[in-house]
């Protein structure tokens, strides 16, 4: 008789963690899967939005063990929204990315960045201190990847 009480116990935990994940407000079993459900279809139509608006992301290659470096840039209202991500740990990237950013004058507002596993970075710069024309998505996405590339070639050569 137990055993059934904790599967009951572990189905009724499991509904509860469905519900809080595509936060339903639901309270009966089949409307948290049909709200769970209208939750999975709106992330994969914001994945697809978003694939759509990166486009391909251009990828930096560096020499030491072949690593592949994702940097996306977009232009928000004031500033940049700029995404760097590596399957590896990179120690002394982030260093670099910002000695980029300070070159081209472009202050970070807000950042998040995770070096464990992985490196990913998500920054918004803006304020940027110097001609507005003269900076676009595509300059800054540059300047980050040959950030990149400079701190390849010294990691190779160290």
């Amino acid at each position: 008789m137990s055993s059934r009480r904790q599967k009951k116990k572990a189905l009724y935990d499991r509904l509860q963690l469905l519900r809080d994940v595509s936060h339903s407000s639901s309270v009966n079993k089949a409307s948290i899967t049909v709200d769970a459900s209208k939750y999975i279809e709106e992330l994969k139509d914001k994945v697809e939005r978003l694939n759509q608006e990166i486009g391909n992301p251009q990828v930096a290659t560096t020499s030491q063990n072949q690593l592949p470096v994702q940097v996306t840039v977009e232009t928000l209202e004031k500033g940049f929204l700029i995404n760097v991500f590596s399957e590896q740990n990179c120690p002394g990237l982030l260093v670099s990315i910002l000695e980029a950013f300070e070159e081209l004058g472009l202050d970070v507002l807000d950042a998040r960045v995770s070096c464990e596993d992985n490196f990913q970075l998500e920054a918004v710069g803006g304020e940027y201190q110097g001609d507005a024309d003269s900076l676009d998505a595509q300059v800054v996405k540059q300047t980050v990847v040959q950030a990149i590339n400079n701190w390849s070639n010294s990691n190779d050569q160290g």
